[in-house]
């Protein structure tokens, strides 16, 4: 096995413990409000989140060519994959720290900062267009949607149930939270595993196997199982952020805040090829549900550190990447 072969297959290893990585620390986005509005028991709603990760990893690809294509320019050979493997490192780096700190923060955002990061240390091109259009803008843009969708959703619930007695509402929403939470999963899986099949493909065409930024079949297995088996890990620390310290919910709430956010991820994935966060989305679509009761039912405190530390990711995954970069650099010579 030549140099350049040993290479690619590492960076594609390490693309898939990124996977990993990214479904146990946003297990979160799919589970956290139907475990605690206890619709589901927590190893049921990863069971079901997990192969509904799957499911979604296979129903396209926009989102991976915006990722493979649209964000660097990587030089060819082994100093090419050299800033994909930097740029996954320093993404797994922040992935680890947040979950640490129970903070639901963006895997997608973590792997986009990454790749910028590696790619200004390496001198290599970074693609400001698609950054601004495809990441940025988006990165604004869905939260917003899921604030106004999660509050609309769950006041239009309560005004058609508001002849129903609240333990009778309260019993039905927690039977369709199984479907909301399973909407959420094929989100997940539609909108994360597709992040990573676009950096595999990225350090393939880096690597010359292949010409062209379209996803084989063993990549988007490999990543769906791999998104599958992190989801189904837990990552239990941003579960109770999630679900239970920025606001009370109750089944309804659970429910209108995840039809919204996978409404969100469905749009972006499918119309536009957008890699949002799935992250930003669920937890913007909580904030939405639970400001139905009063503005001040919301913990904004810890909605405060949530979004300090959003505002955070991309730059701090950019520096753990370029740092990873100049060691890598400094030891291989690459």
């Amino acid at each position: 096995m030549d140099a350049d072969l040993a290479a690619l297959v590492v960076v594609v290893v390490i693309a898939l413990a990124f996977d990993f990585t990214n479904g146990f620390h946003d297990a979160a986005n799919a589970i956290a409000t139907s475990v605690s509005t206890r619709a589901l028991t927590p190893r049921a709603a990863l069971a079901l989140a997990a192969s509904m990760n799957l499911v979604g990893a296979a129903l396209g690809t926009g989102v991976a060519k915006t990722v493979g294509a649209g964000i660097i320019a990587t030089p060819a050979g082994s100093h090419g994959l050299t800033v994909v493997f930097a740029a996954l490192i320093g993404a797994i780096c922040w992935n680890l720290l947040t979950w640490w700190l129970g903070l639901p923060t963006s895997s997608s955002h973590a792997l986009i900062g990454g790749l910028v990061g590696a790619a200004l240390a390496a001198a290599s091109g970074v693609y400001w267009d698609g950054v601004l259009t495809k990441i940025v803008l988006p990165m604004i843009l869905s939260p917003l949607l899921g604030v106004a969708l999660g509050y609309l959703i769950h006041a239009a619930i309560l005004w058609m149930f508001r002849r129903t007695t609240p333990s009778k509402t309260s019993r039905g929403f927690r039977m369709a939270q199984s479907l909301s939470a399973a909407a959420m999963g094929l989100g997940h899986g539609l909108q994360d595993a597709q992040k990573t099949m676009g950096v595999i493909v990225l350090a393939l065409v880096t690597a010359g196997q292949q010409d062209t930024f379209d996803v084989p079949w063993w990549v988007i297995g490999a990543v769906a199982a791999a998104l599958a088996a992190g989801t189904y890990a837990g990552g239990w620390r941003i579960i109770r952020t999630l679900g239970r310290r920025i606001v009370h919910l109750d089944p309804p709430r659970g429910f209108a805040a995840e039809a919204a956010a996978a409404s969100v991820l469905y749009t972006t994935a499918f119309v536009w090829h957008a890699p949002i966060s799935t992250t930003h989305t669920i937890t913007s679509a909580i904030l939405g549900a639970g400001a139905t009761r009063r503005l001040s039912a919301v913990r904004w405190g810890v909605a405060r550190n949530i979004g300090v530390a959003w505002l955070l990711t991309m730059p701090g995954a950019g520096l753990a990447a370029a740092a990873a970069y100049a060691l890598i650099h400094v030891l291989l010579g690459t």
